[in-house]
């Protein structure tokens, strides 16, 4: 896959995170909020880091960056919503949220070095 495809994958996907991310979670879902939260940086992890295997600081940066700056966008529109609409469309910030996508990315990190060095000692 050309580099200017994984760019355009990775742009759409982030545009489908962040609306994703904007959108209250369904009731049902409540319970498992920090776990979604630890799959999807983990599974986002993965996937950027084979796609982009020599930046993968820079993935671990960027998506570190993503997860605390989604929590910030959520409480500044939170805020905007309450004024228009009177009630919160999605949650609050909440730094529980942004340990647990820590965590999911580290794991995506480990699994990746994994993967790494699986393939590396098999050539």
């Amino acid at each position: 896959m050309r580099n200017t495809h994984k760019i355009i994958l990775i742009l759409f996907l982030t545009i489908f995170s962040i609306i994703g991310f904007m959108v209250k979670l369904p009731k049902a879902f409540h319970h498992f909020d920090k776990e979604l939260h630890l799959l999807f940086y983990f599974g986002a992890t993965t996937l950027v880091t084979i796609l982009f295997p020599k930046r993968w600081v820079i993935s671990f940066l960027a998506l570190a960056i993503f997860g605390i700056m989604i929590e910030f966008a959520q409480e500044f529109s939170n805020k905007i919503t309450i004024r228009v609409i009177g009630k919160a469309i999605h949650g609050r910030f909440d730094i529980e949220d942004v340990k647990y996508n820590m965590i999911g990315v580290c794991c995506g990190l480990i699994l990746f070095q994994i993967i790494q060095l699986t393939f590396k000692t098999r050539k």
